[in-house]
């Protein structure tokens, strides 16, 4: 196995993020003046690992291409999924020449507050690994699961949930506690070793898999990716509240 691969990195920017609900892809956000996907590209910048990053954007996307970024820029189109949008990217990285065993850092373009030692502690981390690692984090809260409830079906005990049940409301209700002690919130980046990548990605799309990241890829296959424990601080703006508190990540980061 070489463990001084060579290193590309790519920034998956293809998406909409339909959550965050802004009129404009969420990855062109401003905070501080620059978008999410300039601090992004700025973070890896710099890492001694990174020289140079690979945009997968949409095809209409037509903002990418005008702003100024930290390192050299290559662009490849996305698909509809994020899987077949680093499938996209995989294959333009492949085309550049890499080998098997180089090593792809592909981070998200809504986590512009990762630092580089945690950056480098993935890389490094991955560099030892024949599959890859991952950043994450422990989980620190009480996890519930949940189950739906219909008020209607409820047994009324008084006039208060006579009125609940005749509304038939649908509500989440608390079924059980989770055990957290081997429970891990995933970050980015996320690297691995491109020949096992493109491995797994032909796997879900020859099997038609719902994933929501890159190593649940390997996880279906069984193939063990290294968890690397990371900074609390690298947030991803999902949501607009998510906004409020990166502004106040990033400028603490700078003071």
């Amino acid at each position: 196995m070489n463990t001084t691969p060579n290193i590309h990195t790519m920034i998956v920017a293809a998406g909409r993020g339909s959550r965050f609900g802004s009129a404009i892809a969420k990855q062109y956000t401003e905070l501080q003046g620059q978008t999410l996907l300039q601090h992004s590209v700025a973070r890896l910048e710099c890492s001694a690992y990174i020289d140079n990053c690979l945009l997968v954007i949409a095809a209409d996307d037509n903002m990418a291409q005008t702003l100024n970024f930290a390192l050299p820029i290559q662009y490849a189109i996305g698909g509809a999924e994020r899987w077949q949008s680093v499938q996209a990217g995989v294959e333009a990285i492949r085309q550049s020449g890499a080998d098997d065993s180089d090593l792809v850092v592909i981070h998200d373009a809504a986590r512009p507050a990762v630092s580089s030692e945690d950056i480098n502690k993935v890389i490094e981390a991955a560099m030892l690994e024949p599959y890859g690692a991952i950043l994450a984090t422990p989980v620190a809260d009480t996890l519930k699961k949940s189950y739906f409830h219909s008020a209607a079906q409820s047994e009324t005990i008084d006039s208060f949930t006579d009125k609940l049940a005749n509304s038939g409301s649908i509500h989440s209700y608390a079924k059980c506690t989770i055990d957290r002690s081997n429970m891990w919130q995933a970050q980015t980046p996320q690297v691995f070793r491109l020949g096992q990548l493109q491995r797994v990605l032909s796997y879900v799309a020859e099997n038609q898999l719902d994933i929501t990241d890159e190593a649940s890829a390997f996880e279906y296959l069984e193939l063990p990716i290294r968890l690397v424990a990371g900074s609390r601080q690298n947030i991803k703006l999902t949501y607009p509240d998510d906004a409020i508190l990166l502004a106040a990540i990033l400028t603490a980061q700078t003071q």
